[in-house]
Parts: C-alpha cells; structure tokens; sequence
C-alpha cells in the first residue's frame, strides 16, 4: 500500500466519525469504535533495543552500546530483528483480544537526541554525542524497523524533539536556550535526517524550547518539521508532556487551552490524557473539527500503513518460533562483541590464554548483575551472561571466584540486613587471584529516567559526578592493592572516569557499556581472544575533574569532542584492537554539489583477522561563524586478515561539509576543509594513545 493509498483510505474512515469519536482517537490508549470495525489500539510500545515490557524477547545491547559499533548495517539488521519478533508479538496479541499497553507495533523509538552532556542519565539510550553517527545510525535503524516492503513492518518515531538531553529532575519544567547555530548544527540533523529517511513518527520532548513548550512549539513543530521539511507522518507529545503546558510550564491556564495549542501546532496524538479536554476546547472554539480530522486522518494513515485493517494481516505468517530463535541470539552476541571498547592493554595483557588454569577472581557490582546488562526500556531475555557467568562458560579450566564486593553507591557498616558492607570479601578474593576482573559500573537505577532520588551521586537519574561512586573506587582502588593483574570491565551507559590510581595499575580496561542478555559472554570471549574488539567511542570520556560546562546551558561550546575545551581522557571515535592498521593513499576520487567520493588503502599490520571502524573527520573554516575541531562525516567496517589490504572507498554527503551560519542555515564554507581518514579522530589524546596519525587531504 502506497503512502497515498492510505490516506485516501484514512480519510475515508475518518469521515464516518462523528468529532466525539475523533477526539477520543488522539489519544495513544485509542478505543474501539465498534460501529465501524475499529478494534482498540493503544499505541505505546517501546523499542529501542529490543521489544520491551511485554514477555520474552532479544534484549540487544542499548543504544549506546549500539553506537559504539559504529555500524549503520548491523543497527539495521538489529531494526529488522526487533521489527520481527514485534510482529510475532502483535499477531498472537491480536489473535487472542490483548490491545493492552506494549502490546502495538508503533514503537516509541529510537531516542536520536545528543548526548551533550557526560552527566545526562538518558544518554544511555541514545547513539552519542554526534550528529553524524547519530543520523546514520537513526536512518538504518528506523529503516530496519519499518523494513522495505509494501506495508510497514513497524512504525518507528524519533524522539525527543528537540533540544532535549536534561537536566532529569526539572525536564517537566525547564527552558532549553539555544541558537540557531547550534540548533541546526547539533540538535536537528538527526532529526532532519530521519525524517527525510520516512520515519513514520515523531515525538515531543518535556521541555521547553526557547520559551515554547516543545509538544506544542510554532518554530519547530509546525514551522520546521511540518512545512520545511514536508513532514507527513504523526506527532506524539511524551507520555504527560501536554499536562506540563499549564502545570508547570504555566504555558497556558486551562487543560483544555493546553489541549487546543498542542492540537492547533499539529500534534496528533497525546500519551497522556490532556486531550480529554479536547472536548472543552472544541466547545469553547478554541480548535475546529478540521483540526481534529486532520490529526486523526494522519494516525489512521499510519494504522493503515501498518495493514491493520487488511483482510489478511501482513506479516501474519511468521511463527512463533522466531521469537527469540537461534539466529536472533547470534546476532545478539555479534553486536555484543561489536559494542565493545578496549581503553587500554598494556604490553598486550589481553587476550588471556583461554585454557589457562590460574585462579580469576570477578569482583564488584556488576559482576553477577543482570541489570547492567538490560540497561533501560528493555525486554526480558530467556537466557542472561553476566560478566562471572561469560568468564565461568569460557574460560573452563580456571579456578574462578566470585565476590560483589560493594553495592554501586551506598556503603553501610554494621547493617542488620547485610550485604552492605561488602569490600573486604572483593578485596580477600582479589588477594589470591592470579587475575582480577573487576566489574564496575552503574545500573539503570543510579543513572536513567527520571528516577525520582536525589543523593550524594545522583540527581533523580543525572550523575553529580564524572567519577565511579565512592564505594566502588574504594574497591577498585582496594583490589589493586593486592592484585598485580587487574582487567576492570565497565557497564554503564555514559562517561566515567575510574580514577588515576585503577587506570594506572589496571593492566587492561574495557567499556562494555548496557551490552544486553550475551554481554558477560562477549566480554569473556574478547579477554580469550576469540574476536578482536573493534567498538569505537560514540561519546567522549572526561577526566572526572574536567570543568565541563553547567548542566543546565545548552550551548555547545565546550561539550563533546566537537567543541571540548582541554582534553580527553579517552577521546570519541577511540578504540583499541589486537591487531594494527595501516592507513596510506589516502585520496579524493569525486566530488560534486551533493557528495564528495575518497578512498585509502587500509591494511591489517598485526597478525589476527580483526576489524576496523574506518573514520572520516573534516576540519571546516569559516571566517563568518564558529566551527567544530572536528566533524564525523563517514564510516565504514572492514573485516581483514592478517596483511591483507584493501582499498576503502567513502561517500561523504556535503550535508556535513557545510558551515552553520548565526541564522542556522548551512553553506559551503569561505575558508579551507581538511578531511581526515583513520581509525580515530584526528587530536593529539588520540594520536598518542594508538601511536599512530590520520591521513590527511585538502578538500578546498
């Protein structure tokens, strides 16, 4: 069914409405109208790696994880996968009468704000810090999910839109500033971009934007997204944002004026329940019955789109055994391995011989932990790998201990309840290991939505710190006190810095990330040796001392690595293989008004078959405006044996070639552009810690 098809078939529906029924349709728990054949529908359903909060399902690694692969295919295939085994969730859902919450196939995913801010608890579920990656990996996503075929597989929403990455605890109240430069440099390119790819759905954030409530914003709704860039498909507020216009936005005064600005600035549908006063606002003049067609012919276009009312479902053939199969777990594990970062192997400790039978000792929080596999939205998986139950399967003749060692925040001495106070059982098991694997991190219960704590470490899902929390250090920093030979693996979703003592003494460091239900195997089968790690960083790591700017101001000078004041400590785009690759020849083959065509030769150095993330950076100068240090503007994966070569040839949009103006508009710049091709960005941090240079050309 074509797009056009569906709205002529929308809009027939619609008109045999009476406005009462319409009205009740923009809401996201949609009833039945039985008078025309329309089942319920409730339209909430989570996606973003993995169908969530309805039974068993692949829980892929989180979008962080995801970014870290660098890997628009394999995100697509994991799209397709979600897509899939939602279908099969749906089909049965529908065969049995269940039009409950979690139940759709409209997925509120995936989250393509920028992660601008290292502090942001919502990081985790978004591909990064760059608008780049962010796009590319967005695009193959929502492709994934709504796949090719003549109806949508699924319907995908890019949220949250726009200028929305925290602070959590006064995101229902709070007044995001920026300017244009920076919003159509940083902030809307994922979106744009997405849009222009046919996502079918886009959500609104909290907060406000400018002054305006984001969910029911002239500028940006019904100025950029609608007209601009022609925009056809719906538009969701989050779930109770339209309650913030007049509650704590003080936006407008009545619920029912709330409901009628949001409707009048094009939103569709409310997750929430402020359009029970569209009712109000239609009595009141305040919005037309066009308005309320309008929005529900753009939902039902979507519903149509997705084969809801065909005779024949599509997608209705595929078994139930397809829900968490064979196949599915294997691509879990593969993008597990592929989410991976190796920060740091000295003298190459890594890998270990994998039938050593040395005694290794998994020590800390995060060592039997199954939350810190999941991260946040997650499905429930029918078989977990934490970290000590991946070395246990792998690494099958050593003699492993297992200890917590601490909690992630709170050390309490002499509790009635125990498992408090737990440092000297990690320290005494370290203390007679030959290694030590010490697994850090957080869960989504210190860093996530929204979470309603304020302490010591956290603010209501913000970190207050760059570092681990104090319990952990002082085991961490315990271990190494009595254990030569230490591999610190962290889980969490963002950037932390363990500490100059750990980072010093730590033989090798790993970021592992929220790596979903195969996590713990992928780490354990990387420290044997049985891939070479390849995961590249889709956000800076600070040095936890770092004066980053306040969380609260949006500009983004001094944030990330596209405007970072100082260095990093471990800088975005950076990770280390076993093997080495070299760079040579780098050069422009095309160039044009829409793309600019290079390739380099790459070749595998070492001696095991790995992969490379190859990047491309391009350093832009324009007299008029400022610039970032350096802008991803392609990618691409390369498997490779040892001293193989290959020539790797690169599409780079001029889109990302483009200087920002004060007015927001994107212009080829009056200066010089430098690209640059490696396996890492182009600073000195990078340089130094891979000893090895980018190529580099003039473009201009």
């Amino acid at each position: 069914m074509t797009k056009e098809q569906a709205k002529i078939k929308a809009h027939e529906l619609v008109s045999k409405m009476t406005a009462e029924e319409k009205m009740t349709q923009l809401l996201y728990n949609s009833p039945a109208i039985e008078r025309l054949g329309i089942k319920a529908y409730n339209w909430w359903n989570e996606g973003a790696h993995g169908v969530a909060r309805a039974g068993t399902a692949t829980v892929f690694p989180h979008t962080i994880a995801m970014a870290a692969t660098f890997d628009p295919e394999l995100i697509n295939k994991i799209g397709d996968v979600i897509s899939t085994e939602g279908r099969i969730k749906y089909n049965k859902h529908v065969e049995y009468n269940d039009f409950d919450i979690f139940k759709g196939i409209t997925y509120w995913a995936p989250n393509i704000n920028i992660f601008r801010d290292p502090r942001w608890g919502r990081g985790q579920e978004t591909f990064g810090e760059d608008p780049f990656l962010t796009s590319a990996l967005g695009t193959a996503f929502v492709k994934g999910i709504q796949g090719d075929g003549e109806f949508l597989k699924g319907a995908a929403c890019s949220k949250h839109y726009a200028v929305h990455s925290g602070p959590e605890k006064t995101r229902h109240s709070f007044n995001a500033i920026t300017n244009e430069h920076d919003l159509f440099e940083t902030y809307l390119p994922a979106f744009e971009k997405t849009v222009k790819a046919g996502v079918a759905g886009v959500m609104g954030a909290y907060n406000r934007t400018n002054d305006e409530p984001c969910c029911a914003h002239s500028y940006l709704v019904s100025d950029i997204l609608r007209k601009r860039w022609g925009f056809d498909g719906y538009f969701v507020s989050d779930c109770g944002a339209l309650k913030n216009i007049y509650a704590f936005h003080k936006f407008t005064e009545t619920k029912a004026e709330a409901a009628a600005v949001s409707l009048k600035n094009t939103c569709d549908l409310n997750c929430g329940e402020t359009y029970e006063a569209l009712v109000d606002a239609y009595e009141e003049d305040l919005i037309t019955e066009d308005d309320i067609t309008a929005a529900a012919e753009r939902l039902y276009t979507i519903r149509y789109l997705l084969g809801e009312f065909e005779e024949v479902r599509p997608y209705s053939d595929i078994p139930y055994s397809k829900l968490d199969c064979k196949e599915h777990r294997e691509l879990n594990l593969t993008a597990a391995e592929q989410c991976l970062v190796l920060l740091k192997n000295e003298n190459s400790f890594l890998p270990l011989d994998k039938s050593t039978d040395k005694r290794i000792a998994v020590v800390g929080p995060n060592a039997l932990s199954v939350t810190a596999l999941e991260g946040n939205y997650n499905a429930y998986a029918s078989q977990y790998f934490p970290v000590a139950d991946g070395v246990r399967s792998v690494f099958t003749n050593a003699d492993i201990s297992v200890e917590k060692g601490s909690n992630y925040c709170f050390e309490q001495l002499n509790h009635w309840s125990g498992f408090n106070n737990m440092l000297s059982d990690g320290i005494a098991a370290a203390s007679e290991a030959d290694i030590t694997i010490l697994a850090l991190g957080l869960d989504c219960s210190i860093e996530g939505e929204d979470t309603g704590f304020d302490d010591d470490y956290t603010a209501c899902g913000d970190k207050k710190s760059l570092y681990l929390p104090a319990t952990q250090q002082k085991l961490a920093e315990g271990v190494c006190d009595v254990c030569d030979n230490v591999i610190v693996v962290l889980m969490c979703g963002s950037s932390i810095d363990v500490g100059e003592k750990v980072r010093k003494h730590a033989k090798a460091i790993i970021h592992a990330w929220y790596p979903g239900s195969m996590g713990g195997l992928a780490v354990a089968r990387m420290l044997a040796g049985e891939f070479s790690p390849s995961g590249k960083l889709p956000v800076t790591i600070y040095n936890g001392n770092h004066d980053i700017p306040d969380f609260s101001d949006y500009s983004m000078k001094g944030r990330t690595y596209r405007y970072i004041d100082g260095d990093a400590l471990y800088p975005f785009g950076f990770g280390l293989s076993f093997t080495n690759f070299k760079y040579s020849d780098f050069k422009i083959i095309d160039k044009n008004d829409e793309t600019v065509t290079v390739s380099v030769k790459l070749k595998n150095t070492g001696n095991i078959k790995a992969k490379e993330i190859s990047q491309i950076y391009a350093s832009i100068k324009d007299s008029r405006t400022y610039t970032p240090h350096y802008q991803l503007c392609a990618v691409k994966t390369t498997k490779l044996a040892p001293d193989e070569e290959a020539t790797i040839t690169f599409s780079i949009d001029t889109y990302w070639l483009k200087a920002v103006l004060e007015d927001g508009s994107r212009v080829a710049p009056d200066g010089e552009i430098t690209l640059y091709a490696g396996g890492h960005q182009p600073d000195g941090v990078s340089n130094t810690l891979t000893g090895t240079a980018c190529e580099e050309i003039k473009l201009q």
